[in-house]
């Protein structure tokens, strides 16, 4: 059972959550990490949402018009039927050399053929939903005001009888009609023609982005999909990307694994630039690198693990008590305490991506000496710290430990400014460096190894297998071939393998026994399989995989073990820049013959 059946649309600003039945249920604006102003998804008695209400006569159905991020949500009974095309404008102005991305939703009603009726129900509740929200007719617009703590407001346009949707009463549609939820009070007329032009200009900016993606010879509508729903969770003002567009899903129905994700983990986010970068689109890549190097403006500031989209340092966390949570899962969590943690392995993940723009664009790179200092101060931070405990990549909120994948990622993150010194012919850094690179490797090699278990381990000393673990062939530390490293795999797929999903771990954290996979540790472990040979296996597993998406192919955080149920914020930035990463090694395997033989079969 799949309870996340959403869709995503945005512009680079802010994005909203629309369900299957066309219903915004979650939506922050002006921004991602503002308060919300649709909320159903997190309370549905006073969370608040935007419907479009039909009796049981209509079948609905829900797709994107291709290669976009615009939401075709088609309501159909016999010859009755209309869509509604959801979008947040965003669209290239020539005349000042930048994109028009408006705090703006706007719903195109296009009347299909009939006629077909249904109501509307408007209810926005700014403020997280937090005191009352008073929504009056105005003259050219429908307002939503909220005084509580702070005042805030929201417009509604529309080109349909604004009493009808505040009754509501029945709504007849014989021509295309149009909604627009404004943040701002607009100064010029919305209209029918305004809707639809900015749907236009929308979808062809939409169309020319994701025209630089490469092809591929299979998985290419999954790859594409999930290109576009990482684009859609970078934010264009600083080159933030966040983690996921929403807060407090659960882990777990009923448990309190509820986190605010929408914040920049430099973790999540060097690894999705390093791979939109692979598909084309370096401008994400370069915007980002921005975002670090304003962030780090002392030469011996220590990198935080994570931080605002706007660049705050400082993200308290707070509890919604008057929200009841996902399915009645509370806490509602805003901020997050994690910021303050230790997780070392941060270096190693932003100086592979560092790494990887300056290969690209040595010779043009504009911050490239920036970049250089971000460099000298990763080594020396790693070079003061990489011996010492940490929280680790799955943040332990409590216990800190040896854990192998940092102590891998601090090898990397020396690993990969020794190679930047060669590049940029800094000589003196690569001999003073590679003695560094060499002992924390070798450290590595004596302490992560378990001898009964006959693989790599969580942490030194420990018998426990991680997910996490699977990563030091794809970050070069051993080879694929390896013994070490095939045994490894095996080991961890035979201990935290349940039905072709994956467990992060199986030993008991802060909050006891995790009981759901973790989507990511899924595709890293499909990943590997094929790194070993076994490419039917993993290709079996993948498309398994696949078939847990949501109705939109969309993946969340988590998956239920039993169900297959999405669970964890969504969607996340995690879950498809691996499932990009594997899709694409997978691709690799397959040949125009075994595709032919495949079609004839």
């Amino acid at each position: 059972m799949n309870n996340l059946h959403y869709g995503i649309i945005g512009n680079c600003k802010s994005a909203a959550l629309i369900s299957r039945e066309g219903s915004i249920d979650w939506c922050c604006l002006p921004e991602f990490d503002s308060s919300s102003v649709f909320a159903k998804l997190l309370d549905d008695e006073i969370g608040g949402s935007f419907e479009f209400l039909v009796d049981e006569t209509y079948t609905i159905t829900q797709s994107y018009f291709k290669n976009t991020n615009i939401l075709i949500t088609k309501f159909s009974s016999g010859y009755d039927v209309f869509e509604v095309h959801d979008f947040m404008p965003r669209y290239y102005v020539i005349n000042s050399d930048s994109y028009y991305a408006p705090p703006d939703i706007v719903r195109y009603v296009k009347h299909i053929s009939g006629t077909p009726k249904f109501q509307v129900k408007y209810d926005a509740k700014l403020r997280y939903a937090k005191g009352k929200t008073e929504t009056l007719l105005k003259p050219g617009f429908i307002a939503s005001i909220s005084h509580n703590e702070r005042y805030d407001s929201i417009y509604l346009y529309t080109s349909i009888d604004q009493e009808k949707v505040m009754k509501p009463e029945d709504i007849f549609l014989t021509k295309d009609e149009f909604f627009m939820v404004s943040y701002n009070e607009k100064i010029m007329e919305q209209t029918v023609d305004k809707a639809l032009f900015q749907l236009e200009k929308t979808k062809v900016y939409w169309l020319n982005w994701i025209e630089n993606t490469p092809k591929y010879k299979k998985y290419q509508e999954e790859i594409l999909r999930s290109a576009l729903t990482l684009k859609l969770l970078s934010y264009d003002k600083t080159g933030a990307i966040l983690a996921a567009a929403t807060t407090s899903l659960p882990e777990t129905i009923g448990e309190v694994r509820n986190w605010d994700y929408r914040f920049c983990w430099i973790r999540d986010a060097s690894m999705t630039i390093k791979v939109v970068s692979d598909l084309g689109h370096e401008d994400m890549a370069r915007r980002f690198m921005q975002y670090v190097i304003d962030l780090v403006p002392d030469k011996d500031e220590k990198l935080q693990i994570m931080y605002g989209i706007n660049k705050e340092k400082k993200l308290t966390e707070e509890t919604l008590d008057h929200l009841k949570g996902y399915k009645n899962s509370a806490p509602v969590r805003i901020g997050n305490a994690a910021y303050m943690q230790r997780q070392n392995d941060i270096y190693g993940i932003l100086m592979d991506a560092i790494h990887q723009q300056i290969v690209k664009f040595e010779t043009t790179l504009d911050n490239c000496e920036e970049l250089w200092g971000i460099t000298k101060g990763i080594v020396l931070q790693v070079k003061e710290h990489w011996q010492e405990a940490d929280k680790g990549i799955w943040e332990f909120r409590t216990e800190e430990r040896h854990f192998t994948f940092s102590k891998m990622l601090c090898w990397v993150a020396i690993d990969r400014a020794v190679k930047t010194a060669k590049i940029l012919n800094k000589q003196r850094y690569i001999e003073r460096w590679k003695p560094l690179e060499q002992e924390i490797k070798n450290d590595i090699f004596k302490n992560a190894w378990s001898e009964d278990k006959q693989a790599f381990a969580q942490s030194y000393g420990s018998e426990d297998m991680d997910a996490s673990v699977l990563l030091m062939e794809s970050y070069g530390i051993i080879d694929a071939r390896d013994d070490r490293y095939v045994k490894t795999v095996h080991a961890i797929g035979e201990e935290l393998c349940n039905d072709g999903l994956m467990y992060r771990y199986k030993n008991k954290d802060d909050f006891g026994l995790p009981s759901s996979s973790f989507t990511i540790c899924s595709f890293w472990f499909i990943n590997s399989l094929n790194k070993i040979g076994e490419h039917k296996k993993a290709s079996e597993m993948f498309d398994q995989l696949l078939s847990y998406s949501n109705h939109l192919g969309l993946f969340s955080e988590d998956i239920d073990f039993k169900t297959k149920r999405l669970l964890g914020n969504f969607p996340q930035a995690y879950s498809h820049l691996a499932l990009i990463e594997t899709a694409a090694n997978l691709a690799n395997n397959f040949t125009d013959e075994h595709i032919m033989k495949q079609a004839i079969n």
